[in-house]
């Protein structure tokens, strides 16, 4: 008698479950459906678009910071490492080209 019940409770449980499903699916391919689906993705599309504009605009104060430009426009100092690698040449050297070790 139990193994008849057990059963029967299997059978409905999955036969419940699949007709939930199914209905599920039947309204995803509705109009409507479809429509909210669109939906869907346009808000997820607007969510990843606006945290890559986040990520660009930290990068790009980033890499401002570094190269000792103000984000605004307005020009800082370099920072000292900086400023002595890219140390303007003089114009003689300048002139000449790119120096080549022997």
């Amino acid at each position: 008698m139990m193994g008849r019940t057990f059963w029967f409770m299997v059978g409905t449980g999955t036969g419940l479950y699949t007709s939930i499903r199914a209905r599920r699916l039947a309204y995803r391919l509705t109009p409507a459906g479809v429509a909210d689906q669109v939906a869907v993705l346009g808000v997820g599309l607007r969510a990843f678009t606006d945290e890559v504009r986040v990520g660009m605009v930290e990068r790009e104060a980033q890499i401002a910071d570094q190269l000792g430009i103000a984000v605004d426009g307005a020009e800082r100092a370099a920072p000292p490492a900086l400023a002595e690698s890219v140390a303007p040449r003089p114009r003689a050297l300048a002139a000449s080209g790119p120096v080549r070790s022997p």
